[in-house]
């Protein structure tokens, strides 16, 4: 017979909402936080001509920089203050946790426990820093030349001084955006950086949407277009809640024990295995790789010239990896498939999780504990990490096929998708199993003045 808080737990829904107090306070501080981010986004560095920049944003519209604007909401279009959004800490963080894995210091650090983590937290500060000196800088240099062939200068007064500025300008407002992710973590509801990063995507969405119907008014898109975009989306972002909670479970059983009491039942559990293991890091991670020579081209005001061998490979280069090419699809799938299986691996380790559960006395049935585990659990997570990387490319590729093959003059990503519904997904998660707590607590305070009455 179901217990009251087991119905509580089935039958959870938002009608207690507003006398959850805690949670309503974590909503308004996460709320703040992101209102306050895009304050952020709208305070330009310090020499730039807003004006000039964005003549010269429009008139590379629809190119690569289209791909990190929408990622940054807007900041790198208007270069502001934090135009490099939180995508430095991102890749320190991610190259931290790859460390720990090939790393013996690194990861006897991550066995101490909390200590540990935040080591490894100050170490991930530390990159961070030094990874946004880096990209500041050739954002800078960039900016001084950026629109030379067309006459018009993006930087009022080129120099060191403004080389310097810019970076101390960038290296803080990303050390703050940090810091409120932290925040929204701690404080409020959701993972806070994810959070920012959704953030600046949903921003982005009016204006593409705006360009969407425009293009059908002016009749460079067609209604039968823009509908089956807007079906592609749809269905899209329903495969993507689909897949995301898929789930492989493989059946883990524990043997009888002896108590005072007598000989209790085997119990049986179930280890989740999702599909999609590695989560939107492949997307990233092959974009930015292919998207690193046509953003260094482009920030450099496309001087390149064709007099010299390298100048003649960079325009070669540029042709060959713009959005929609055969060799961009190619690679960019060939990329998601490949951080697809390697970030799986990194983030489980089927030889610690088989000693954990020969420790805890579990096994599956039918596969002896220890090295048996260990290499069927590897066999099970290769099968679904290949279902998971087909996953990511289809979701990835389509709406560049589309985009190609349309001649769609501003950037629909399905990665911009995939971190918006797995965003939003974990955030309902987290806001339920707050309400699940509320309701919880509410139980135990009756359940004590019952217990006090009698």
């Amino acid at each position: 017979m179901a217990s009251r808080a087991d119905a509580l737990a089935t039958n959870l829904n938002l009608s207690k909402f507003g006398q959850a107090t805690e949670l309503k306070k974590r909503l308004w501080f996460t709320i703040g936080v992101l209102i306050v981010f895009r304050l952020l986004s709208f305070i330009p560095l310090p020499g730039i001509d807003p004006t000039a920049l964005g003549l010269l944003a429009n008139q590379t519209r629809g190119g690569v920089l289209d791909f990190f604007n929408t990622f940054s909401g807007g900041s790198l279009e208007r270069m502001s203050i934090i135009a490099l959004g939180v995508m430095p800490y991102i890749t320190a963080s991610i190259v931290v946790q790859l460390a720990t894995t090939l790393s013996p210091t690194l990861a006897a650090i991550k066995k101490e426990g909390e200590s540990g983590r935040k080591r490894l937290n100050q170490y991930t500060r530390y990159g961070t820093v030094f990874l946004t000196v880096i990209q500041g800088y050739f954002i800078a240099t960039g900016l001084e030349g950026f629109g030379a062939q067309q006459g018009v200068a993006a930087v009022v007064d080129p120099g060191m001084l403004f080389r310097i500025t810019a970076v101390v300008s960038l290296v803080g407002g990303t050390m703050f955006l940090m810091w409120l992710g932290e925040q929204i973590t701690s404080r409020g509801v959701g993972n806070g950086v994810s959070l920012i990063i959704m953030a600046g995507i949903v921003a982005q969405l009016p204006t593409t949407l705006v360009n969407l119907f425009e293009g059908g008014r002016t009749g460079s898109l067609s209604p039968f277009l823009i509908l089956t975009i807007l079906v592609v989306a749809l269905g899209l972002i329903a495969f993507i809640c689909f897949m995301e909670r898929a789930q492989r479970r493989v059946l883990i059983q524990y043997p009888k024990r002896q108590t005072a009491r007598g000989t209790m039942q085997a119990d049986r559990s179930h280890l989740p295995l999702k599909i999609n293991t590695s989560g939107v890091i492949p997307p990233i991670f092959a974009s930015s790789l292919l998207l690193m020579p046509l953003t260094i081209t482009q920030f450099a005001g496309q001087r390149t010239a064709g007099e010299s061998a390298w100048g003649d490979f960079i325009i070669s280069l540029n042709q060959y990896l713009q959005h929609g090419t055969p060799l961009y699809m190619a690679l960019y799938g060939a990329g998601i498939i490949f951080f697809a299986f390697f970030y799986t691996a990194v983030v489980f380790n089927p030889e610690e999780t088989a000693d954990n559960l020969k420790r805890h006395g579990g096994f599956i049935p039918g596969i002896r504990p220890g090295k048996n585990t260990a290499d069927y659990l590897d066999y099970v997570l290769t099968r679904i990490t290949v279902i998971g990387a087909a996953y990511l490319t289809i979701i990835c590729l389509l709406p560049e096929y589309l985009v190609a093959a349309a001649g769609i003059p501003f950037y629909l990503g399905g990665t911009s998708l995939l971190i918006v519904v797995n965003v939003t997904m974990d955030t309902v998660t987290q806001i339920q199993s707050h309400l699940l707590a509320h309701q919880y607590g509410d139980l135990i305070k009756k359940a004590k003045l019952k217990g006090r009455a009698r």
